[in-house]
């Protein structure tokens, strides 16, 4: 039974009835890495009924942000603020957890998955409010083996994974890092649920970040399924958005080809074919594991008291470990390190420009779906604006908690999200003052209905209407030049808040 045999002996696995609290148990899923357009319900080819099963029975957001990539969204959902930089590290003594603030109402807590936010006193999952932890502690590692050590650093370089606050180093013959995490996640919902206290389960997949791992029998169903390429790809799934009503084509126009995106023609096209289908299978994996969790709350007789939010921590991603190298090009089994590479890392992303690490729409904003039974609408197409910062004050309005002011005789930071709530309820909701992101160099700062965004390979402030011009394909920055200096001027009073260091 792959890693839950593991776990009996530290989660035992006793079903049990209702909670007897009538708190709502909350399951915050993130995947890593993974494109907007990619599951079905977003217009993708992969095969997700059980995540589209949770869009059908919920709602899903066309206007939900995170922050371009993996660490910094991470840090955003956990504290419900922006990511600081500078002295001090993404998760701080004056910022509390979600598992701690959760804690703090009643809940038991669990983390199963990917952190990445450190493996300090003040920063381990274990000791920042999270009673159960397993999981990656680092970026990303093999999918089969994660004692493995990553080709990527000169030397290798051994990935971190931990149980509470133990290190694991060896794993079974048939691990798979997303079935794992998943057999964690039930092993403690049904260990929260026989002790009848209310729970948050957050669970992080690797999946579909690089390397590409999958199972042989994924892999297989999607073999040949990707041979238009990215460009047509992105104009198949576009129709697929706009026949599904989730897009408007007036305000929506597909954006044009990317800057860093190679040509299909030209292309090693079986290849690339392959990697896309490993990719797709890392998906499928995935989404067959969220219904092996569904089905446990559903067994656990729970499932009808549970909020279940689903998003993926940034566009899809256009880096390429071990690039199209011919030495390199085994994607799937666990000895490569291969990615999906810029075309179809941008393509993942139908219709928006860019991709993970920039902060066009294509990097930052998520498929977020929502399933609360009795509270969300089925069915439903949420437009209005949302962030990762507003799930902390969602979780602790949904729990019955308050945000503290101080924890652990420290003063904590006024947390800056704002509860989802009356928005998940029907309700409309005011826009939020502003939104900034920042990630390597590449800037953004929304205000209303206008973005300017800074794109590191251009170095120009651009700037859009987004409810005219969601896709950002129409610049206006040179019809609109003073707009365009006092929002600039706004991002970076903003980023020197923040920490950020040398911005001028």
């Amino acid at each position: 039974m792959r890693m839950l045999a593991l776990l009996v002996g530290v989660l035992p696995l006793v079903v049990a009835g209702n909670t007897v609290s009538d708190k709502p148990n909350i399951v915050l899923i993130m995947c890593d890495d993974m494109g907007w357009s990619d599951i079905g319900c977003y217009g993708g080819e992969v095969r997700t009924p059980n995540i589209d099963a949770l869009a059908q029975e919920g709602a899903r957001f066309t206007q939900f942000y995170n922050n371009a990539k993996c660490t910094t969204t991470r840090a955003s959902i956990v504290t419900g603020l922006y990511p600081r930089r500078g002295k001090g590290g993404l998760l701080r003594t004056n910022m509390v957890t979600l598992g701690e603030a959760l804690r703090r109402a009643g809940y038991r807590t669990a983390l199963s998955g990917k952190w990445h936010l450190g493996r300090g006193e003040t920063t381990h999952p274990f000791k920042r409010g999270f009673d159960e932890y397993y999981g990656l502690l680092d970026g990303c590692c093999n999918f089969f083996n994660p004692s493995q050590p990553d080709p990527k650093y000169k030397g290798g370089r051994v990935r971190t994974f931990g149980r509470n606050d133990e290190i694991i180093k060896e794993f079974p013959k048939d691990y798979y890092t997303t079935d794992a995490f998943t057999d964690h996640a039930i092993a403690c919902a049904r260990k929260f649920t026989a002790e009848k206290k209310p729970f948050l389960l957050h669970i992080t997949y690797t999946a579909p970040h690089y390397p590409l791992h999958a199972k042989p029998e994924d892999i297989q169903k999607y073999i040949g399924k990707f041979r238009m390429g990215w460009d047509k790809m992105r104009k198949q799934r576009y129709a697929r958005q706009v026949e599904m009503g989730l897009i408007d084509p007036k305000v929506w126009p597909i954006s044009d080809t990317d800057s860093r995106a190679y040509s299909w023609r030209s292309a090693d096209q079986k290849f690339e074919d392959l990697r896309m289908a490993v990719y797709a299978a890392m998906i499928d994996s995935m989404d067959q594991n969220i219904g092996r969790l569904m089905k446990a709350l559903r067994d656990l007789e729970v499932d009808q008291n549970t909020i279940v939010m689903f998003l993926s921590d940034n566009g899809g991603c256009a880096e390429e470990p071990g690039g199209r190298d011919p030495k390199q090009r085994n994607p799937g089994p666990g000895d490569d390190y291969v990615a999906v590479g810029p075309s179809w890392g941008w393509a993942q992303n139908a219709p928006f420009r860019r991709y993970k690490s920039w902060v066009h729409e294509g990097g930052i904003c998520t498929p977020f779906i929502v399933r609360w039974p009795g509270h969300v609408q089925a069915g439903t197409i949420i437009r209005q604006v949302g962030h990762i910062i507003d799930l902390m004050p969602t979780c602790l309005e949904v729990a019955g908690g308050k945000y503290p002011k101080t924890y652990k005789g420290n003063r904590i930071l006024p947390v800056e999200g704002r509860s989802l709530v009356p928005v998940l309820e029907g309700k409309t909701r005011p826009e939020p003052d502003y939104l900034a992101w920042e990630w390597s160099g590449n800037r953004a700062y929304r205000e209303g209905q206008w973005k300017v965004v800074w794109d590191k390979l251009v170095e120009k402030w651009e700037l859009y209407d987004i409810p005219v011009d969601r896709t950002e394909t129409r610049n206006l920055a040179g019809e609109h030049p003073e707009r365009t200096e006092a929002m600039a001027a706004k991002w970076t009073a903003w980023a020197k808040r923040m920490g950020h260091k040398g911005i001028k």
